[in-house]
Formats: C-alpha cells, sequence, structure tokens
C-alpha cells in the first residue's frame, strides 16, 4: 500500500491530501497538524465567511495579483484555476457567490460549511487525520522514501511528503530543509495594517473611503482599493495590497516609513480644481467645510479642510488660490508617517520560504529530493488579499496531491 503523508492541517494540506485520496484511493493518507484544529485560517477568513477565490479565470490575469511566485503559478493556474475550484466545490454541494469587488464566498456566508466539506471529504475518503502531531524530523531512506520524527516521539514511513505547513517562521522544518539542500528565501510578514498616529485621522476610526490610491515612498508603484481608518491608524484593501508587494522593503524599513494618500482615487488634480470652479459658481457663498466631495465621508473632508487652515466659515468665493492649493494636496497628495504594523484579523500571511527555483511545478516536486512535494505559504508565492491566497493553496495543493497518487513505487 502506498503511504502518502502531508504535514499541514490547513487550506493546502487538506486539498492536498483529497486530491492524493481520490487519485488514488487504495493509498494510505495521512493528514498531521501540529495545533489543535484544523483549518483555522479557513475558518476566521472573511471576517468568518471564506474568501475561498476569486472572480478572476484568466490565468495570466489571475496570477498578476502575485507579489512572489506569479511566473510559477501562471502555469500552476492553467492546471487548476477558481472556475475549477468552484467546480469542485459545486459537486459537493457547496454553492458560491461573487461580490462586486470579484471576492468569492459560499452562499452561506459561513466558513464552516467549506470546513464541513473537507471534513466530510476526508471521511468518505478514509484520510487519516492526526492533531497535534507535528513533524520535527526527516530522514531519507536509500529508496527516497522517507522516516518521518513526529511531535509525538513517533516515527512513521511515507513514500511521498509534502510540505504543507504554512510560513516556515519559526518552524523545527526551516532547518531541517535548509540541512537537506533546500534555499529559503528571506521571511517577512505581509497583508498588515499600518499603525498611524496623525491629527488629520484622529477620531475618525470607522470610516471608509471606498477607492484610495496608496504610495509606500520613495517607491513610484501606486495600490488602489477600498481604505478604512481604525484605532490605530489606516487598514482595508489598500493598505493590505501595499504591505503584501512591499513586504521586504519595510521589514527592512523596521515598519516606520512614509506614504503618500490620493483619498480620491484615480481622481487627477485638473479634475478637483475642475469640481472646485464648479462648487464656486453654483455655491459660492456655501461654506467649504459644509460642501461635502461625494467620494469622502463628511468628516473625512471637514478634516482635511480644517486641517490645511480654512476657516470653518470661509466660502468658496472667499477661498484663495494658496489655500486651494494646500486643499488639493490634502485630497491628492496627502503624507502620513507610519510607526509600525497591525496584523489583519483576516489576513495573515508570510512572504519568503522555499525557493521557487528549486521546485518543480508541474508536480509541485523538489527538484533535489524525489518524493518530496510543497504546497501554501511555506514556499516563496503569497497574493494580494481577496482570495488569491487561497487559490494558490488550492491550486499547489491539488497539484502535489495528484503528483503524488499517481507516482508509481
Amino acid at each position: 500500500m502506498r503511504k502518502i503523508a502531508i504535514i499541514g492541517g490547513g487550506a493546502a494540506g487538506f486539498f492536498a491530501a483529497l486530491a492524493a485520496a481520490k487519485n488514488n484511493p487504495s493509498a494510505q493518507v495521512d493528514l498531521y497538524e501540529r495545533g489543535s484544529r484544523f483549518l483555522t485560517k479557513v475558518k476566521i477568513s472573511g471576517g468568518g465567511r471564506c474568501n475561498l477565490t476569486h472572480n478572476c479565470f484568466d490565468p495570466d490575469s489571475l496570477s498578476s495579483h502575485y507579489p512572489r511566485g506569479a511566473r510559477e503559478l501562471r502555469a500552476a493556474f492553467y492546471r487548476w484555476q477558481p472556475q475549477d475550484t468552484l467546480d469542485w466545490f459545486a459537486a459537493r454541494g457547496v454553492k458560491t457567490k461573487v461580490e462586486a469587488d470579484g471576492r468569492m464566498f459560499p452562499i452561506s456566508d459561513d466558513s464552516q460549511t467549506i470546513i464541513d466539506c473537507f471534513l466530510n471529504e476526508a471521511n468518505k475518503y478514509k484520510i487519516r487525520l492526526h492533531k497535534q502531531t507535528g513533524l520535527q524530523d526527516l530522514k531519507i531512506e536509500e529508496d527516497n522514501t522517507f522516516q518521518l520524527e513526529l511531535s509525538d516521539s513517533s516515527v512513521v514511513r511515507a513514500d511521498s511528503l509534502c510540505l504543507a505547513c504554512g510560513s516556515l517562521k519559526a518552524s523545527p522544518l526551516l532547518e531541517v530543509l535548509q540541512v537537506l539542500g533546500h534555499e529559503i528565501t528571506p521571511l517577512a510578514p505581509s497583508l498588515f495594517a499600518f499603525n498611524v498616529s496623525d491629527k488629520r485621522l484622529s477620531g475618525l476610526a470607522g470610516l471608509a473611503v471606498k477607492n484610495a490610491q496608496v504610495q509606500v515612498l520613495p517607491n513610484p508603484n501606486t495600490h488602489s482599493g477600498p481604505l478604512l481608518i481604525t484605532h490605530r491608524g489606516l487598514s482595508g484593501p489598500a493598505i493590505l495590497r501595499s504591505s503584501a508587494w512591499e513586504a521586504l522593503t519595510l521589514q527592512e524599513s523596521k515598519y516606520h516609513f512614509d506614504i503618500r494618500i490620493n483619498w480620491l482615487g484615480d481622481l487627477k488634480e485638473t479634475q478637483l480644481r475642475e469640481q472646485f470652479i464648479v462648487f464656486r459658481k453654483n455655491s459660492p457663498k456655501k461654506s467649504i467645510k459644509n460642501t461635502t466631495l461625494k467620494a469622502l465621508p463628511k468628516r473625512l473632508w471637514e478634516r482635511l479642510v480644517q486641517n490645511t487652515g480654512i476657516d470653518e466659515s470661509t466660502t468658496w468665493a472667499q477661498l484663495s488660490k494658496k489655500l486651494e492649493n494646500s486643499l488639493v494636496i490634502a485630497c491628492l497628495d496627502g503624507n502620513y508617517s507610519v510607526q509600525g504594523k497591525t496584523r489583519n484579523k483576516e489576513e495573515f500571511v508570510t512572504c519568503g520560504g522555499v525557493d521557487l527555483r528549486q521546485i518543480d511545478f508541474r508536480r509541485m516536486e523538489s527538484k533535489i529530493i524525489p518524493n518530496l512535494h510543497f504546497a501554501g505559504e511555506c514556499m516563496n508565492l503569497d497574493g494580494i488579499t481577496g482570495g488569491f491566497n487561497f487559490q494558490a493553496a488550492w491550486t499547489t495543493g491539488y497539484i502535489a496531491g495528484e503528483a503524488m497518487a499517481k507516482r508509481k513505487i
């Protein structure tokens, strides 16, 4: 009997186990999870709803949402992409829906739906699930099988092994992989909120802007999307995307850096000034403070006006050129200092991990050690917020599981 072991009971590990069991029903598939629960990220993702993938079905376009691993994943997505994920869940009775921003959720809006689906499938295929059992060490036998030393002091044999253990940070497997010849690219947090203490934001926690543009200075790249003011600073997709793309740079800065915010998204200076001209013409006697731009929450607009030095009684007819210039800068080109990071509750990802050059993505197999496969976050690949990290987990997990199942002893 072929013995397949998967280390890590998260999204990638479960999908690898299910793919292996389905493609080789006669194999013995064991799934080991160091923690006391399986699928913990699935449980809390998307505010407990599980943002399981994104409504993007073109592999080339899909791969562009990954700061690291885009080239390798592009080919992998031709094997397994969001439509395959949706079809897989639909075949098991899990209905899904798409939201306006492209994120996809189970129609139940409950991540437990996904967890129950996986557990039912695992039971159906007689996958052996082991909680509170991690991999401490491994030895490679002359026949390219593995002796696995587990955290409960037991030793088991496996013909094929898949590491889907999530981030290698603080993992005993990091050193093991290095000893075996695998290079580990630098590890750094990704998808985190920015801590900002600024009088322009004080007291505005809870306000959201539907489409803002964020630039991490001095990098010229900008990242757009909804932005949320929090008690600690700034969060929301625009911030999380910025943190993902600039993860390594921000770690080097020790999370003290400056950002530039266009609160009006892609609105240009000429367009904003034209809007001001309309206000002057149609509402010359109306105070600037009480003339809210549609794209901004009223309290945020009032705060921006106040901090440019415009008196609350100043009307559009009284607005000087100098103060107009200050207001334009406040809306489109405001600088804010970041003094640290806060892990986002729903998204926590680490970039870095096993060097992708040492992995054959056709089988998610090590180019150094036969029968050793990888899936998910332990590799140097990560996506922005929006369901992309789960899709990478499903894709790499499926390819690894299928490869292990079909390998001949």
